[in-house]
Order: C-alpha cells, then sequence, then structure tokens
C-alpha cells in the first residue's frame, strides 16, 4: 500500500508531458524498464487469443485494371462490399501510388522523429486547433494507460497549411504523398458507393472525401514490450483511413472475436473504415477495433490518412443515408457533425469503447 501511495500518476504524466520529448526521449534515455504511465492491465493486452495466422485470410484487393474493364470493376466493387462489411479492413494493391512516394514517406516520418529533439519540440503541442503539431498520445491525460508512441499530426484538406507551418525535414513528401492519397480517396469513395447500391459520386456529395488528415505514428523500440501496447484497441473517428505500414507489422484487428495479424505487404495501402461510415451506411459498412503491439524491434513506421476528421469552412449533418434504409431497416443512429463525433471521441480518449455507442438511437 505504501508503494500506492507513492505513486502520483497525475505528476508523472505532467513530468513526461513537459520533456516534449515523447516516448523517443525515454528511449534515448537508457531506459530498460517501461514507466508505470505506460503499463496496462494485463487482460487489454491479452484480451483475445492470436488465431494461428492461417486461419483467416486478410482480405486484399487488386485495383489493376479498374477503370478499364467491367468485369474486373464489378469483381472490385464486390470484394470491397464484403470486406468493408465483414472485415472492415482490407489491403489495395496497384492502386497507383508509386512506391518510392511510399517510402519515402516511411522515411520523411523516420527523419522527423530522429533529428535533433529542440526542433522537434518547436511542434510540440496538445492544441487540437493547430493545423501540424507533435505529441506522444493526444489523450495522455484521458486514457487510462498511455501508449509506447509519438505522432505528428498535419490537417492537409481542405484547407491545406502553408508549406512553411510542415517541418522541414518532411514537407514535401507529406504534400506528395496527401496529394496522392487525395486521388486514391476520391476512387475508393466512388467504389464504396457503388458497392453500397448508390450513385459512384453520392459519398463525395456529401463531403466524405473533402478533409484529409495526415497523423504519422513512430513507435520506438520497447524494453518490455509484454506490458504495453503501441496503440490500444479502437475504431477510427472517419469516414475511412488509408494506411502505410512499414515491414515491422503489429497491427492487429478484431475479426470473429479474435486478433488477426495485418499482414505488412510491400507497397499494399490498407484501408479501413472509420465509425462515420458506419454511421451514414447504418451499419452496413463496419468501424472494426484494431490496436498495435509494442515491439521490442523498431521503430515501426506507419502513417494513417484519416478522410473525415474535419469538414472544413461548413458543418454538414451526417445522418443514416435513407437510400440504406426501410421499414426493416430504421435509422440506428442519430445526427451529428464530423465536429461534434471528434469532439466527443477525443474527449473519451481510447479507453476500449466504442465512440458510436453514444450516436445510438
Amino acid at each position: 500500500m505504501e508503494l500506492e501511495a507513492k505513486y502520483d500518476r497525475k505528476s508523472e504524466l505532467k513530468a513526461f508531458d513537459e520533456t516534449k520529448a515523447g516516448v523517443k526521449g525515454l528511449v534515448d534515455t537508457g531506459i530498460t524498464k517501461v514507466p508505470r504511465i505506460f503499463v496496462h492491465p494485463p487482460e487489454n493486452i491479452n484480451s483475445f487469443t492470436t488465431p494461428n495466422s492461417n486461419q483467416f485470410n486478410f482480405p486484399v484487393i487488386n485495383l489493376d485494371g479498374i477503370n478499364k474493364d467491367p468485369t474486373k470493376h464489378k469483381e472490385i466493387v464486390e470484394k470491397i462490399r464484403d470486406a468493408s462489411g465483414s472485415w472492415g479492413f482490407f489491403q489495395v494493391v496497384n492502386h497507383g501510388i508509386p512506391m518510392s512516394v511510399l517510402e519515402e514517406m516511411i522515411d520523411g516520418v523516420r527523419r522527423f522523429n530522429e533529428q535533433d529533439t529542440e526542433i522537434k519540440k518547436q511542434y510540440y503541442t496538445r492544441d487540437f486547433k493547430k493545423r501540424v503539431g507533435f505529441n506522444s498520445n493526444f489523450d495522455l491525460f484521458s486514457s487510462p494507460a498511455a501508449n509506447w508512441r509519438d505522432s505528428v499530426y498535419c490537417s492537409m484538406a481542405p484547407i491545406p497549411p502553408h508549406p512553411e507551418e510542415l517541418p522541414l525535414v518532411c514537407r514535401e513528401i507529406m504534400i506528395e504523398h496527401s496529394n496522392q492519397v487525395m486521388k486514391l480517396g476520391n476512387s475508393l469513395f466512388k467504389l464504396m458507393a457503388e458497392a453500397l447500391g448508390l450513385n459512384p459520386n453520392h459519398l463525395t456529395e456529401i463531403e466524405c472525401d473533402s478533409a484529409l488528415a495526415l497523423i504519422c505514428h513512430y513507435y520506438p523500440t520497447c524494453p518490455e514490450p509484454e506490458l504495453t501496447l503501441g496503440t490500444t484497441r479502437h475504431s477510427d473517428n472517419n469516414f475511412i483511413s488509408v494506411l502505410l505500414q512499414d515491414n515491422l507489422g503489429g497491427l492487429q484487428v478484431v475479426h470473429q472475436n479474435q486478433w488477426v495479424d495485418v499482414p505488412p505487404i510491400p507497397g499494399a495501402l490498407i484501408v479501413n473504415i472509420g465509425d462515420l461510415m458506419q454511421l451514414i451506411t447504418n451499419d452496413k459498412f463496419k468501424s472494426v477495433e484494431h490496436r498495435v503491439l509494442a515491439r521490442n524491434v523498431g521503430p515501426r513506421i506507419s502513417v494513417a490518412s484519416f478522410f473525415g476528421r474535419e469538414s472544413g469552412p461548413r458543418s454538414i449533418l451526417h445522418t443514416p443515408i435513407k437510400e440504406l434504409l426501410s421499414e426493416e431497416n430504421p435509422p440506428k443512429y442519430r445526427a451529428t457533425t464530423v465536429e461534434e463525433y471528434t469532439d466527443f471521441y477525443r474527449a473519451k480518449g481510447l479507453d476500449g469503447t466504442s465512440a458510436l455507442l453514444h450516436f445510438k438511437l
């Protein structure tokens, strides 16, 4: 009990935050133990068994020939419908973004995190209104346990930042990668609209693809990976995320009540359905929970392109799409704006529960 009395979590969180050096700063000091603020309850880490990798085939969709061959187009739409409804996740290959851009984006995140700490500190903030920011754990003071990662956040659309607002070491590649992902996102939303039986432009007309944020995660090597997580179990507060991961692995999704590894495929991008997409499709597409394991190898680097993090100058009210509703399938969620959903999600933090429950009718 005496030890318990000495542990002042709030002070430790504050002290860690005030270093502005993130988890990498801790690792650079040569720590061999995970500080207590990062220790997760064992049941969070071992919440499901991890099946053997042959049990499930994680869906991989080849977009090659999507606009040239009508038969292929139809097959791809069906695969997207199936994966979005049953997995909430799929990987895409032959998506049109050059491998060189993806590799340089990973390198850019590495350069940012491994540059002089004094330069990084200039970007450190907990003010979500800033268009560009760096911190460790957006929900550091609200989540039950901190995650073993540092993140750079950049809001790239609808109003792009001035180039000089972006960190010099990754400025050009952030702009290039975002431009490429915006094009891919536009194509994906058209395919998803078709998969829902809607006009191909339906989701772009309600501005699902108009806002883009880049969230670049850096997961340093962890001395005791069995005690913590890279990212706690959660679903994303957006329409879709397009995720680039390096070759280290560690990302897992919940499928049929089990954790399933998302295998790294060179040049592939992961697409995952977010909460707002589940809301507007009235549960036809599923926002699936996922997490990232801490590893004793690294750093692991990933770049999530979030569509629907803010909706720019005007707030659109998002409700279940009326064409998908019927007497047998009435609306399951109340109307909300991206801003309201995001504010609720951020305040709640990654506590292992879905923010969607708050919006259920």
